[in-house]
């Protein structure tokens, strides 16, 4: 069969059903988001997930992610495994997050069509849109304008992962569907300050600058800019709903509609977390992207929506921290 016009996508009459017994490969499933697809599908009874640690599968390794998937043989993909960071750790190491990213995609992807995978869900970024984009983002403004430099690298390698996954649904009919969060929080996030994101980030230095009884917090940039936060929780909700729902080739956004400055993102955290001292903006610092916030219509139309507020996401992300991560 030949290749379609771009754009254009094969179409089968039939969606794809997800099964109780399917085999699901999480790829990624240790990470924030991993972790809550595991959750989530434990908790709908999904009871055959594949999951493989570094340890034992290296998704940057071609020849051991074919022989994983020529033994394992999933029908269904989550590929949720991925190099990630913020703004530092993004400028400092673009080399990485762009090398590194296309493999684990190319290998995944491919592997996936090649041995017959039913349907398999690429998990994009919001970086994926122009640095100055019109607010709220619509799936459309894809590729459209030049992208924010201090994670340029990152989004390349998201766009490709995504353009690899609609050539598949062009060339083949493949079902691999690619959506885009916006900036998540929750439960085995990353609150290393040098690879950290925002939130997180913030979230670790309110907690040690009360636990050191400082008077004083400093915080990266103007505090100007707006950011979209979404439960990491909420995210593995509409990713399962999208598995059973959702077949287009097309991206789709995932976000909760509204957005806060990280100055009001900050003082919301030194709330929760009872630090009552003052916040210095650290203007020589970037800012980022001046606005991100995701247009969720038709996330919406499929009859989702968000159910964790931000605070009272915050507050059990905050429980989870002060469980979970090391004490210094």
């Amino acid at each position: 069969m030949g290749v379609l016009p771009a754009g254009q996508f094969l179409t089968r009459e039939t969606t794809v059903q997800l099964k109780k017994a399917d085999k699901i490969f999480v790829a990624g499933h240790r990470g924030m988001v991993g972790s809550a697809l595991v959750r989530r599908l434990k908790g709908e009874d999904f009871t055959n997930l594949l999951t493989r640690d570094r340890s034992r599968l290296d998704l940057g390794d071609e020849s051991a992610v074919a022989r994983f998937f020529t033994e394992a043989r999933p029908d269904i993909v989550i590929l949720a495994a991925a190099k990630v960071g913020g703004i530092k750790a993004n400028n400092d190491y673009p080399v990485e997050f762009l090398l590194d990213n296309l493999r684990i995609q190319n290998n995944v992807i491919r592997s996936a069509y090649q041995t017959g995978v039913r349907k398999l869900l690429f998990l994009g970024s919001s970086c994926i849109y122009p640095r100055l984009a019109p607010q709220p983002i619509p799936e459309s403004a894809l590729l459209t304008g030049a992208l924010e430099p201090t994670n340029e690298a990152y989004a390349v390698a998201k766009i490709a992962g995504i353009k690899l996954c609609q050539a598949h649904a062009r060339e083949y009919g493949a079902k691999f569907i690619s959506v885009m969060p916006t900036n998540l929080y929750g439960p085995n996030d990353n609150f290393d300050l040098e690879t950290s994101h925002a939130l997180a980030a913030l979230l670790r230095k309110a907690h040690e600058a009360k636990t050191r009884n400082e008077k004083k917090l400093v915080v990266w940039g103007t505090g100007e800019p707006r950011r979209e936060f979404l439960h990491v929780d909420d995210l593995a909700a509409a990713c399962l709903l999208l598995l059973e729902k959702y077949d287009s080739p097309e991206i789709i956004n995932i976000g909760c509609g509204e957005d806060v400055t990280i100055r009001e993102l900050a003082e919301l955290i030194c709330d929760v977390v009872g630090f009552d001292g003052e916040l210095v903006w650290d203007k020589t610092k970037p800012d980022g992207t001046p606005r991100k916030l995701l247009d969720v219509t038709r996330i919406r139309a499929l009859g989702w929506q968000p159910t964790i507020p931000l605070r009272k996401g915050i507050a059990q992300t905050y429980e989870w921290f002060l469980a979970n991560w090391p004490q210094k």
